[in-house]
C-alpha cells in the first residue's frame, strides 16, 4: 500500500498561509464527446452563460482571499488561451494568471507533479485543483476553512446524487461527524456510497507531492498490467519519460491513483455542498450548465442579465451586440451571443444561442445550442427534449435507442423556412 507522507501541524498563530489554484484543462486530442462544438472552440473556451466555461472557475478562484497566482495546465497549444489569459488579467488584476502546456497527456495527478516547481515557486502551503470541466458553485472558501478547522492534509469537494448514478462517478465513504473521508473507490462496481467527488480539492504541498512520487515509485517497481477505465482527458496507455531523479513519469490519475490512498492518512475530509453540481462532458450537457450558472446569476442580482419584461423570462443572458426584437420572447435560461439577430416573433427556451446566428421571424428554438454563424428559417422550429434537473446525463432512450435529447447546430448550419428539426446534431 502506498504510504502517504504526514506534515507537520501548522502553527495557527504564524504568518499568513500562502495559496495557489490550478485548474485543469484537458486536451485536444480527447473532448470527443464535446464535438461538434470542439471542432471550432475548445470546450474550456465554450461560452455558458455569456462567460467561457473556465471562467466560472477561475471566478470562483478570485474570490478566494489571498490567492494571487493561478495555474493552467493541460495539453493545448500555448495560443489557445492567449486572449483568454490578456483579457482575464484585466478583470482580475490581482491575480497572476500563466498557462503551462504539458508535453502529452498527464493525467490529473502527472500533470501537477510535472509541473510541481511552478506550483511551489513562492512556498505555497496548499493549493486548490480544479477540473475546468466541472459546472457548480465552487465553495472555495468553505473548503478552505475545512482545511484549517481540521489541519488537515486534504479536502475533496463532494455532493449527494442518486444511488443509480453514483457507480458513474468516485465515491466517497465518510464519517458524517467528523466529515472524515473513509474510503474512495472510483466508479465501483457495487454500491458503496452515493457522495461522489465534484473534481475539486485542496491539498497541503506537503503531503500531495511525496504522494505523487511514491506513487510513481511503486508504478516503477510494480508495473500495473490494467487498464484503466476511459476518460475524457485522459489515454489509457502508458507515457513514460525520465526524470531527473531516475524515477518513470507516467500517466497518473488523481481518482485512480491517489485519492483512495489519501483516505488512509486519517487527514483527508471532504466538504458536501448542497447547491448545484454537474460534469460538462458532452455538448449536450452545456445547456443543463448553462440554466445552472444563469440561475445563479440571477439569484445574485447579476447586472449582466437582462431585465426581466413581458418577453424576457429571467434568467436571460443577451450581450450588448446582438439585435433582439422587442416582440421575440426569451427564456427562462437562455443565452444570447454576440452579434446574434433575433427577429420578430422568436421564441427561445432553455437554449444557447451563439455570436452571429440569425434566426429569422417566428421561429422556435427549445432545448438547442444554436453554433457560430447559423440561420434559422422563418416559421421554422429547432427542438430538443428536456431532461429530469436532478438527471446528469442529457440522453434519452427513443425505441430502444440511446439519443442525445439536446439539439446541437454545429458552425455555419443552416435550417430552411418552415422546417422542423429535432434532436439532432449537425
Amino acid at each position: 500500500m502506498l504510504k502517504v507522507p504526514t506534515r507537520q501541524k501548522n502553527d495557527r498563530n504564524g504568518d499568513t498561509k500562502t495559496t495557489k489554484a490550478v485548474i485543469l484543462v484537458g486536451g485536444p486530442s480527447r473532448g470527443t464527446r464535446f464535438r461538434p462544438l470542439s471542432l471550432d472552440v475548445p470546450k474550456p473556451l465554450f461560452d455558458v452563460a455569456g462567460h467561457p466555461i473556465i471562467w466560472h472557475c477561475l471566478g470562483a478562484v478570485a474570490k478566494v482571499p489571498g490567492i494571487r497566482e493561478v495555474i493552467l495546465v493541460g495539453y493545448y497549444d500555448e495560443a489557445v488561451f492567449r486572449d483568454f489569459i490578456k483579457d482575464s488579467a484585466k478583470e482580475f488584476p490581482q491575480i497572476r494568471i500563466q498557462y503551462l502546456r504539458e508535453y502529452q497527456a498527464l493525467g490529473t495527478a502527472g500533470g501537477l507533479y510535472h509541473f510541481r516547481d511552478a506550483i511551489l515557486k513562492g512556498g505555497p502551503e496548499r493549493f486548490f485543483v480544479l477540473n475546468a470541466d466541472v459546472c457548480c458553485s465552487f465553495p472555495l472558501n468553505e473548503m478552505l476553512s475545512l482545511f484549517e478547522d481540521k489541519d488537515a492534509e486534504a479536502v475533496i469537494l463532494g455532493t449527494r446524487v442518486s444511488n443509480d448514478a453514483a457507480s458513474n462517478f468516485g465515491c466517497i465513504v465518510s464519517d458524517g461527524h467528523t466529515k472524515r473521508v473513509l474510503h474512495y473507490v472510483e466508479k465501483p462496481e457495487s454500491h458503496i456510497s452515493n457522495l461522489i467527488n465534484c473534481g475539486v480539492y485542496l491539498f497541503s504541498t506537503e503531503t500531495i507531492f511525496p504522494s505523487i512520487k511514491s506513487a510513481i515509485k511503486r508504478r516503477t517497481d510494480r508495473p500495473r498490467l490494467v487498464s484503466y477505465p476511459s476518460s475524457e482527458n485522459l489515454d489509457s496507455s502508458f507515457f513514460s519519460d525520465r526524470l531527473e531523479d531516475g524515477e518513470k513519469n507516467e500517466v497518473l490519475r488523481l481518482e485512480q491513483d491517489i485519492l483512495s490512498d489519501l483516505a488512509d492518512s486519517k487527514q483527508f475530509f471532504v466538504h458536501e455542498t448542497k447547491d448545484f453540481w454537474r460534469q460538462i462532458k458532452t455538448a449536450g450537457s452545456a445547456v443543463p450548465a448553462n440554466a445552472l450558472y444563469l440561475q445563479k446569476a440571477f439569484q445574485s442580482q447579476s447586472d449582466e442579465l437582462t431585465p426581466p419584461s413581458a418577453n424576457i423570462l429571467p434568467p436571460v443572458y443577451i450581450h450588448p451586440s446582438a439585435d433582439v426584437d422587442p416582440t421575440a420572447k426569451l427564456g427562462p435560461n437562455v443565452s444570447i451571443g454576440p452579434r446574434a439577430t433575433i427577429g420578430a416573433g422568436v421564441r427561445v427556451k432553455e437554449s444557447i444561442v451563439l455570436e452571429d446566428v440569425e434566426i429569422k421571424h417566428d421561429a422556435c428554438v427549445l432545448y438547442s445550442i444554436i453554433g457560430w454563424s447559423s440561420r434559422i428559417g422563418a416559421w421554422a422550429r429547432v427542438e430538443g427534449t428536456p431532461t429530469p434537473v436532478s438527471s446528469h446525463t442529457t440522453s434519452i432512450v427513443k425505441n430502444g435507442v440511446k439519443v442525445q435529447s439536446i439539439t446541437i447546430l454545429g458552425k455555419e448550419c443552416g435550417v430552411g423556412d418552415e422546417d422542423v428539426t429535432n434532436e439532432v446534431i449537425m
